[in-house]
Protein backbone atom coordinates (compact mmCIF):
# COMPACT_ATOMS: atom_id res chain seq x y z
CA UNK A 1 0.00 0.00 0.00
CA UNK A 2 1.01 3.44 -0.31
CA UNK A 3 2.56 5.72 1.79
CA UNK A 4 3.38 9.11 2.25
CA UNK A 5 6.98 9.91 2.90
CA UNK A 6 6.45 13.17 4.22
CA UNK A 7 4.39 15.19 6.00
CA UNK A 8 2.67 17.88 3.64
CA UNK A 9 2.74 21.28 4.59
CA UNK A 10 0.00 23.41 5.43
CA UNK A 11 0.39 26.05 2.95
CA UNK A 12 0.15 23.22 0.31
CA UNK A 13 -2.75 21.54 1.66
CA UNK A 14 -4.62 24.62 2.11
CA UNK A 15 -3.21 26.04 -1.60
CA UNK A 16 -5.05 22.36 -2.66
CA UNK A 17 -8.05 22.84 -0.99
CA UNK A 18 -8.34 26.36 -2.19
CA UNK A 19 -7.89 25.41 -5.62
CA UNK A 20 -10.77 22.08 -5.03
CA UNK A 21 -13.49 25.09 -3.54
CA UNK A 22 -12.39 27.61 -6.43
CA UNK A 23 -13.66 24.83 -8.95
CA UNK A 24 -16.29 23.97 -7.35
CA UNK A 25 -17.54 27.41 -7.06
CA UNK A 26 -16.70 28.30 -11.16
CA UNK A 27 -18.80 25.04 -11.40
CA UNK A 28 -22.21 26.38 -9.30
CA UNK A 29 -21.76 29.34 -11.20
CA UNK A 30 -22.16 28.15 -14.21
CA UNK A 31 -25.22 25.76 -13.12
CA UNK A 32 -26.91 28.33 -11.73
CA UNK A 33 -26.70 30.94 -14.87
CA UNK A 34 -27.47 28.13 -17.09
CA UNK A 35 -30.43 27.86 -14.76
CA UNK A 36 -31.37 31.51 -15.27
CA UNK A 37 -30.86 31.67 -18.87
CA UNK A 38 -33.48 28.26 -19.34
CA UNK A 39 -36.52 30.09 -16.77
CA UNK A 40 -35.71 33.53 -18.84
CA UNK A 41 -35.78 32.18 -22.29
CA UNK A 42 -32.82 33.50 -23.47
CA UNK A 43 -31.21 30.89 -24.33
CA UNK A 44 -28.65 31.18 -27.20
CA UNK A 45 -25.93 29.09 -26.18
CA UNK A 46 -27.71 25.81 -26.04
CA UNK A 47 -31.10 23.81 -27.21
CA UNK A 48 -33.33 23.63 -24.55
CA UNK A 49 -37.05 21.44 -24.83
CA UNK A 50 -39.66 22.24 -22.94
CA UNK A 51 -41.78 19.13 -22.58
CA UNK A 52 -44.31 20.60 -20.72
CA UNK A 53 -44.86 22.91 -23.44
CA UNK A 54 -45.06 20.15 -25.82
CA UNK A 55 -47.63 17.92 -24.36
CA UNK A 56 -49.53 20.81 -24.26
CA UNK A 57 -49.95 21.56 -27.74
CA UNK A 58 -50.58 18.32 -28.63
Amino acid sequence: MAVPKKRTSKAKSRSRKANWKKKAQYASQKAVSLGKSVLSGKNTSFVYINVLEQETNT
